[in-house]
């Protein structure tokens, strides 16, 4: 059964006229090879009316075209192929293959009929170098793993089901067809060892692999926390686990680089700036995120907040961590200052939301504690609960706050808007 990515697709579409390198970046095994080698093409053939001899299409990963992987080679292959003056469109699969590429890729670039798009990563060259390589002359799209949506439309089973299943294995397109959860874990575990880990080690040469393990199972256990190099520097020196910051720090971006993981800033909501470097990290996908803790760990809170940071990075939002310093009494009647958070805030344009993620609130309490921090931020943009507990449709409250069931949210695209 294919599962439709129209999200991405829509963007390599929008591309199309842009004179720039397009770079699909993501994930490994996330779908870019299907996005652009199988839809991608599809289209162009059916509703863009290229002729299939002016999409040259090339997988730089399979045996048969390893003579291409020399550069002199594959520009002889692609120029070989122009037999007219109108566009040509070259799609070209791990692209890192190739050495030195950024030259031949310009070199397409200037020759004003190519209308070109890569994909690349592995141990030597991640996609996220191809984008920075490019700065400026590209224009990248970021790929997930599927979202809960696309992960619904080809699940055979109730909504409350796939939403368990989705958190626990994630959205790897490979793993979704897996029916056994023991196939399913299998999976997950070969990808996490196999491609993502030792991909990594090799390609910075990591040497104390023990820790660089045991960093990545911190971030899984704890997603969602206020994190920083030090901090987790004095947690392994309380083990008696010796590492510095530096390498924290670098690790922590080896995995962000490879889109193991995103962080979010924090950012002081009344004073308009970021705060140090204290970041919250989130797991691209939950099923690696489970493999890294044998699938162990099932905080639904975390997990929920996870999904939507996902989801909102999927929809194109810069996300933030807020921060608001408020003044309260505490009990001798004294006014403190004291700091609050708000779980998102989502920018794209002009447009800004205020997103408080709780899976339940099932008292008073806690739903008075969710709006408080809400109540806080004096700007006229829109503010909203997204959970599971909801008792009524979805919609505002008295107050002006937007309350969201978790799956309208997800299977809406345009849910924030109402």
């Amino acid at each position: 059964m294919e599962i439709k990515r129209d999200l991405y697709l829509r963007q390599l579409v929008r591309n199309i006229s842009i004179p720039l390198i397009k770079v699909v970046t993501g994930i490994r095994r996330c779908g870019k090879s299907y996005l652009l080698q199988h839809l991608f093409t599809r289209f162009l053939l059916e509703q863009h009316h290229v002729a299939p001899d002016h999409i040259i299409s090339i997988d730089l990963e399979i045996t048969a075209n390893a003579d291409l992987r020399d550069a002199s080679r594959l520009n002889q292959f692609v120029l070989g192929k122009v037999t007219d003056r109108r566009p040509y469109f070259v799609l070209i699969d791990e692209i890192q293959y190739v050495p030195d590429f950024y030259a031949l890729l310009n070199g397409w670039l200037k020759h004003g009929q190519f209308n070109v798009y890569v994909t690349g990563s592995n141990s030597h060259l991640l996609a996220s170098d191809i984008a920075t390589e490019f700065r400026g002359r590209s224009a990248n799209i970021q790929v997930y793993p599927l979202s809960f949506s696309e992960f619904m439309s080809q699940y055979h089973g109730d909504i409350q089901r796939g939403w368990r299943e989705y958190l626990t294995f994630g959205g790897l397109p490979l793993c979704t067809l897996y029916t056994d959860r023991q196939d399913k874990i299998s999976y997950l575990n070969t990808q996490k060892d196999n491609v993502y880990l030792n991909d990594l080690i090799e390609r910075h040469g990591l040497r104390n692999i023990h820790v660089f393990q045991a960093l990545t199972q911190i971030i899984a256990s704890d997603i969602g926390a206020l994190t920083n190099p030090n901090k987790i520097a004095n947690t392994f020196a309380s083990q008696h686990l010796e590492t510095s910051y530096q390498t924290i720090d670098n690790y922590l971006r080896y995995l962000s680089d490879a889109f193991l993981i995103e962080p979010a800033r924090r950012f002081d909501i009344r004073g308009r700036h970021y705060i140090g470097s204290t970041l919250k990290y989130y797991f691209t996908d939950l099923g690696l995120r489970g493999s890294f803790l044998d699938f162990r760990q099932q905080e639904i809170n975390n997990l929920m907040e996870n999904v939507i940071f996902l989801e909102l990075r999927r929809r194109g939002y810069n996300v933030d961590v807020g921060m608001l310093e408020i003044r309260e009494k505490n009990q001798l009647g004294d006014y403190v200052k004291k700091q609050t958070g708000i779980d998102f805030i989502a920018n794209l344009g002009d447009q800004k939301y205020y997103i408080q993620s709780a899976w339940k609130l099932d008292t008073p309490e806690k739903v008075a504690q969710e709006k408080r921090s809400l109540w806080q931020i004096d700007n006229s943009f829109k503010k909203i609960i997204i959970t599971s507990d909801l008792a009524q449709e979805s919609g505002h409250d008295p107050d002006g706050i937007l309350w969201l069931d978790i799956f309208d949210f997800l299977l809406d695209s345009h849910s924030l808007e109402r």
